[in-house]
């Protein structure tokens, strides 16, 4: 168990140095190219390829952590990175329109393959280190929490960086960085953590656990419901609309994400009654609803109250910011409760391709709804997503079976 500790803690280091490196790319790749006049669409699909891979890494990655450790995925997720971030820095200004949208959509790809190997290795080694459901929910909320909060941190760092360094300069950078966090973990991380001990098979790739797959399901509309907006909509509503520089976009999504980051690590506060999958369904459920209550004042006020769109829209997607924290906490706690320790990534690894999924959706609708109807039409598509998921977890087991977390 000690060993594990300190792998874990290890991981988690360096899960924490990746995260920064994501949040930056992130921002340098869309205000870059805006700056140099793509459309809202032509920014999402920048990003397609990068949430597509998501759910093939997952989809695979499960298997791959079960079968060879989660000691391979983190390095092969930090290794991935560095190359991204270099093929990136390569990118030429001259070239045509479709072959830089090709050229990033490739390096994106790579990016996010890397992002979720990394993830899926930090997310499945807290189930190998702590048994007892009521701290595994501490646990998996300060992980989550940490995570957010650094990649906002991450979103400022990538508009400052591109407003100091430039685009090049910061993604050189950020390898080298990568490169440092990389050797740590070569010569931290030991052992077969997450290794299952039984035989891994074909079938085992597919959940066939209820609650794991109405979790799933929701986790896609749950995630969509905030990147359909976040991710093109509001950033470039921001530049075009209210004429904010590169870093005060980077300053306010930063805050977005720092305070859902901290919001989750508090959640075990805020529901303090969550101490076991079941309070957690009946916690995802009615945290679901009033989540859905948010965009859908947020449209209408958009639409009726035009003359304080500005802070109307800061006050509003803070507040989302909080109650998705609940939402997004409470559902992580559940796949990883849900969860057979011994083949934990499996699960964990279907249920983030689920995520990718969502985000995959999310990011595609933010560009083509932004650009064909603004704003309003985002937030309103986003309360239509948060009321799926809602309903979805209302399927959820609300009281205790006598049996063991399905595998």
């Amino acid at each position: 168990m000690t060993r594990d500790l300190k792998n874990y803690a290890c991981i988690t280091a360096s899960y924490w140095g990746f995260t920064l490196s994501d949040g930056a790319l992130r921002m340098l790749v869309l205000l870059h190219f805006h700056h140099l006049g793509y459309t809202p669409l032509d920014l999402a699909f920048l990003f397609l390829l990068y949430e597509a891979m998501g759910i093939v890494t997952n989809f695979i990655g499960g298997w791959i952590g079960a079968r060879f450790g989660l000691r391979l995925t983190l390095f092969a997720g930090l290794t991935i990175q560095i190359i991204a971030l270099s093929m990136l820095s390569m990118l030429q200004d001259g070239w045509a329109l479709s072959l830089s949208v090709a050229y990033v959509m490739g390096a994106q790809a790579l990016s996010g393959v890397a992002k979720d190997l990394t993830k899926m290795s930090s997310k499945s080694a807290v189930k190998l280190v702590v048994a007892d459901e009521g701290l595994l929910f501490k646990w998996v909320s300060l992980l989550t929490g940490s995570k957010n909060a650094l990649k906002g941190v991450g979103f400022f760092l990538g508009g400052v960086l591109l407003e100091v360094l430039g685009f090049q300069m910061a993604l050189w950078s950020m390898a080298g960085a990568l490169a440092l966090i990389l050797i740590f973990a070569v010569a931290a991380v030991q052992g077969e953590l997450g290794k299952a001990k039984s035989k891994i098979t074909g079938k085992d790739l597919f959940s066939k656990s209820r609650e794991i797959n109405i979790l799933s399901f929701a986790r896609i509309f749950l995630f969509a419901s905030r990147d359909v907006w976040f991710v093109v909509g509001v950033p470039i509503f921001f530049a075009e609309k209210l004429g904010w520089s590169f870093d005060e976009i980077g300053l306010f999504m930063a805050a977005w994400i720092v305070g859902y980051g901290i919001i989750q690590a508090a959640v075990p506060k805020i529901t303090r009654k969550t101490t076991d999958a079941p309070s957690g369904a009946r916690a995802a459920t009615a945290w679901g609803f009033i989540l859905f209550i948010l965009p859908a004042s947020l449209a209408a006020a958009c639409h009726y109250y035009p003359d304080y769109i500005t802070w109307t829209l800061i006050s509003g997607l803070l507040l989302f910011a909080l109650v998705f924290a609940v939402n997004s906490s409470v559902h992580s706690f559940l796949i990883v409760a849900y969860s057979d320790a011994d083949k934990v990534s499996l699960s964990v690894g279907f249920y983030y391709m689920a995520n990718a999924v969502g985000r995959l959706l999310g990011t595609l609708l933010s560009g083509l709804v932004y650009q064909m109807a603004g704003l309003e039409a985002c937030l309103a598509v986003s309360a239509l997503m948060v009321l799926i998921a809602a309903s979805s977890v209302m399927f959820l087991p609300k009281k205790e079976t006598g049996a063991s977390p399905p595998a």
